[in-house]
């Protein structure tokens, strides 16, 4: 089958700093690189690299060209971006010596993704595809509830979290992936777990402790531990996990094989420095030896 992944596409600048920045704060950082990202990108390469079709539906301005043939020398399917005369999504990643990151985002074409364009990408999709999507672009309902309509499944990370944004969707949604911070922003805005009452599955990633798999129509909580790893760049990790979990439901494994699979994606990315050009593909994360 193929993955659909409306998400966002990124130039990414990373900034190594002596430690992340206080308000007010002014600090030198003592490197500087440049690299394809976005959390779209990312889930798009990381699901190609675990050895799905994964179809990318996006947008790009005229800066965009380099963006959009690295993607293809990473196996995604492009043809389903758009190249517009805004300027393409940057974001500014600061990293500190511990791997930890803080990002400001630009997001530029990343928000001038059309229904229309949306629409006639889905149009040629099947039942038993995935959709999958982040909150960095738009047209997150319009494409949720047009892949409902057709039998997909519809896979959900909702970050940058906004709990509007996720209560516009959560009905059309089978599984949602989010972290433990972005789990604690929608408990603390609605007073109750998300898709409390529904047959939503929600994966809560823990970083370096794994991750949990709540199935709300059985009550069923499993834990699933993570390779221990010294990190260096945390930036990145979530979207390979999310990536990993799409290509393997969508090769027909279970949902717990997949998982088992992604966090061991995620420990060894967080070894690597940078994002989409340094995400493991399937052999690496096989032969890994933790």
């Amino acid at each position: 089958m193929t993955i659909y992944n409306l998400g966002s596409i990124n130039a990414d600048y990373f900034y190594a700093v002596p430690h992340l920045p206080a308000a007010g704060e002014t600090l030198a950082a003592t490197s500087l690189g440049k690299g394809l990202g976005g959390k779209g990108a990312n889930m798009s390469v990381a699901a190609a690299r675990a050895g799905a079709h994964v179809r990318h539906i996006g947008a790009v301005g005229p800066d965009g060209g380099w963006m959009v043939d690295r993607l293809m020398e990473y196996g995604v399917d492009t043809r389903a971006i758009a190249r517009l005369d805004t300027p393409t999504g940057h974001a500014i990643i600061n990293v500190d010596a511990a791997g930890e990151n803080a990002i400001v985002l630009y997001p530029g074409t990343n928000r001038c993704i059309t229904d229309q364009q949306i629409g006639l990408v889905l149009s040629e999709a099947a039942a038993g595809g995935t959709l999958m999507f982040q909150n960095e672009t738009n047209g997150q309902r319009y494409a949720a509830e047009t892949a409902k309509s057709l039998g997909m499944r519809v896979i959900c990370c909702p970050a940058p979290y906004e709990t509007s944004a996720l209560e516009e969707v959560i009905s059309f949604a089978d599984l949602v992936i989010l972290n433990e911070v972005e789990a604690r922003q929608h408990r603390d805005a609605t007073g109750r777990p998300i898709g409390e009452g529904t047959n939503l599955k929600v994966i809560t990633t823990l970083g370096a402790k794994g991750c949990v798999l709540m199935d709300n129509m059985t009550g069923q909580v499993q834990e699933f531990g993570a390779p221990q790893v010294t990190p260096v760049d945390t930036t990145g990790a979530g979207d390979t996990f999310a990536g990993y979990i799409a290509a393997g439901l969508d090769r027909g494994h279970s949902l717990e094989q997949s998982i088992s699979l992604a966090v061991r994606a995620a420990a060894l990315m967080v070894t690597r420095h940078g994002t989409a050009d340094v995400i493991p593909d399937l052999k690496d994360v096989q032969d890994a030896r933790f």
